[in-house]
């Protein structure tokens, strides 16, 4: 198993080029619809830059939600509680570790 400490930090990179990405894009498209004089009401295509901007906004939220979990992550290697159900105790399979670094309980409690 890679060394937790090494998995959330690749996560957490990750996790924080995609929040760039997609503030980017976000940003992108609240621009592109600024210089519109489209309501989402009455304009066919308004309907969709307002889906869009929702879109990513729930997707730019999780992705900050899961940064946050991961520095959780962070603070359990070093109290030493990382890897240890938050419920019952028992160790977190390492397989779910690898998929899901910031998990907190293990598959049963999940």
């Amino acid at each position: 198993m890679t060394a937790p400490e090494e998995l959330l930090c690749r996560a957490r990179t990750e996790t924080r080029a995609q929040i760039a990405g997609l503030t980017a894009e976000y940003a992108a498209v609240v621009e592109a619809s600024r210089g519109s004089n489209a309501d989402d009401e009455h304009d066919p295509e308004g309907q969709t830059i307002g889906f869009e901007r929702a879109q990513l906004a729930s997707v730019l939220d999780q992705a900050r939600t899961r940064l946050a979990e991961l520095d959780a992550a962070v603070s359990r290697v070093a109290d030493g509680s990382y890897g240890r159900c938050e419920v019952c105790g028992a160790p977190i399979g390492e397989a779910r570790l690898q998929a899901r670094p910031a998990a907190r309980t293990c598959i049963q409690h999940a």
